[in-house]
């Protein structure tokens, strides 16, 4: 058995092309090394793979093989780690790999030893520098690489990964890591992950685009932490809405069925919200369902969950629906008159039973939850119709709550305006704009039949495009509008009306508004009341416009 000499831990065998050894050293003088280097097969194996690694008496060599003129050179160590040899042994185009690392113009390396001495410096990088090939070698770093850090890795021992760093007017994302060798430092290697400077432009875009968006989602979730849904979340103090706060706050902590009542984008989520965070049940989940946009095939999975293999495509874990989420909570089903006569057969067995068998199962689970609905329907009429269920309606409706719609609440319209204005700021970080006196006019002058839900987004979309300090009736006008301001009678129809149409849109409309109110206030004989209820705007708003127009006595 071959003992090998310890204390050499390198070695070199020369063989010339007769395949006859002619020089052999240290490791490459032991028997076992001379044999494999004059056995074709093996030097034709490792002629190609350039590098292999033997595991002699215990012990791991790693060979590296050189082709000369007229014969070849065998260099032997055994100065290979475990996870090296393996490498080695495993890889046949390890050598191949080697070079890729050292040499890789994407990948660009620069070493340094204890000293932060450099060792050895990339060909891309030589050239990026100005440098001749190895000029470099054994200059500290500093001296030659600008804004390096490599000394400051060699001294702490602490890798810096996915670094920027300034080179003359190119920013490189760098890596920069100790090397050690049993525990203790022996240098470091510094690599270049990007080496152009148009794929760091690029990253830096992407990664201020993703900040900026996180940075809007954070301060969207503190204005919802902030905002706890309660009765604050119902903006307005027309008395219609004072009247809909006073019975919300009775009925909220009563665990009774609540069906809220309104036109489209009146707010009915809103109710909903503030009837869960005012009651008993408010650390507990409100869940909501919109029944309207549910897949009809996918209504009773969704809100009765379903077991595993219910059917094709599935979860392995199954589901836990709607309702089993609301346990102990609320559960809001919106646009509750758009839902399925089948699937209010078994929803009204879930509010008889207060218990919901999952799709595909055989046992009933027991829930404990408080049902909030709501619609836009008349669901008396669909009940008529035979489209809704009798039975359910009785179930889900002990208490209705009517939100009204904003037609009817004209003197919130600038309330809400402004408090929309007020949350798009501070979303976007931009400064709250000011409705000027144009501006308020145009809004009370409309019908608004999509309701706050409309409101909000015609203020949102102005704001987006307003310039100045203000949002005026021309911001407002310049996209849909809920509708048009009404034209003056007889437009186009003679020159007086042709001048109505010059000078800007706020005096127009304040002309046109004049207007409107002498006709409205001259076909009821001077009943204010009646005149405001006929132009659907608030008395207070119709009593401040009569004193500017001096009117305030009567006509």
């Amino acid at each position: 058995m071959m003992t090998l000499d310890r204390t050499a831990r390198w070695g070199a065998t020369c063989v010339d092309d007769s395949q006859r050894v002619v020089f052999s050293s240290g490791l490459g003088a032991e028997p076992a090394i001379r044999a494999l280097a004059v056995r074709r097969d093996w030097v034709e194996e490792i002629k190609v793979r350039r590098v292999a690694c033997l595991k002699l008496n215990g012990s791991n060599l790693s060979l590296l093989y050189f082709g000369l003129v007229d014969g070849y050179v065998i260099l032997t160590t055994d100065a290979v780690c475990e996870n090296t040899f393996e490498f080695l042994a495993s890889v046949d185009f390890a050598f191949d790999i080697f070079e890729q690392l050292v040499s890789d113009p994407f990948n660009a390396m620069t070493v340094v030893d204890t000293g932060a001495r450099l060792r050895y410096i990339s060909p891309v990088h030589e050239k990026f520098f100005g440098l001749r090939h190895g000029e470099a070698n054994g200059k500290p770093v500093k001296s030659v690489i600008e804004n390096t850090r490599l000394h400051e890795v060699v001294r702490s021992g602490k890798a810096e990964i996915g670094h920027i760093q300034k080179i003359g007017q190119t920013d490189r994302v760098v890596s920069r890591i100790p090397i050690r060798r049993d525990k203790e430092i022996v240098g470091a290697i510094g690599r270049v992950m990007f080496s152009g400077p148009d794929q760091v432009d690029t990253l830096n875009r992407r990664i201020n685009s993703l900040e900026s968006e996180v940075e809007f989602y954070r301060r969207e979730a503190d204005a919802l932490r902030r905002h706890d849904y309660g009765m604050d979340s119902i903006v307005g103090s027309s008395p219609a809405i004072e009247d809909l706060k006073a019975r919300v706050a009775q009925v909220a902590p009563m665990d009774v069925s609540v069906l809220i009542h309104g036109e489209s984008g009146v707010g009915e989520e809103l109710v909903a919200q503030a009837l869960h965070r005012l009651s008993q049940r408010k650390d507990s989940p409100h869940v909501v369902v919109n029944a309207a946009a549910l897949p009809a095939t996918l209504v009773e999975s969704e809100l009765f969950g379903y077991v595993p293999g219910a059917f094709t495509g599935a979860h392995h874990k199954g589901y836990a629906g709607k309702f089993e989420q609301a346990n102990k909570g609320t559960i809001f089903l919106d646009e509750i008159g758009d839902m399925p006569l089948e699937v209010q057969a078994k929803l009204l067995r879930v509010l008889q039973e207060g218990t919901v068998e999952r799709l595909g199962g055989e046992t009933s689970v027991q829930l404990d939850f408080r049902l909030v609905t709501a619609t836009n329907r008349n669901l008396r009429e669909l009940v008529e119709d035979d489209r809704f269920r009798l039975d359910l309606f009785y179930r889900i409706s002990p208490v209705v709550l009517e939100v009204p719609p904003l037609r009817e609440r004209g003197e919130d319209v600038l309330t809400l305006a402004r408090h929309f204005l007020t949350e798009f700021a501070e979303r976007h970080r931009r400064e709250t704009l000011m409705l000027d006196d144009s501006a308020c006019r145009y809004l009370l002058a409309q019908d608004w039949p999509g309701n706050v839900r409309q409101l909000k987004h015609e203020v949102e979309r102005a704001a987006i495009f307003a310039v100045g300090a203000h949002l005026t009736a021309s911001d407002l006008s310049q996209g849909f509008s809920p509708r048009a301001v009404a034209q003056p009678p007889n437009v186009g129809n003679s020159a007086a009306d042709e001048t109505d149409l010059h000078g800007s849109l706020g005096a127009a409309v304040s002309k046109l508004e004049a207007r409107m109110i002498k006709a409205a206030l001259k076909r009821n004989g001077g009943n204010k009341k009646m005149a405001a209820e006929e132009l659907k705007i608030s008395r207070n708003y119709f009593y401040k416009r009569l004193k500017e127009l001096d009117l305030a006595g009567g006509m």
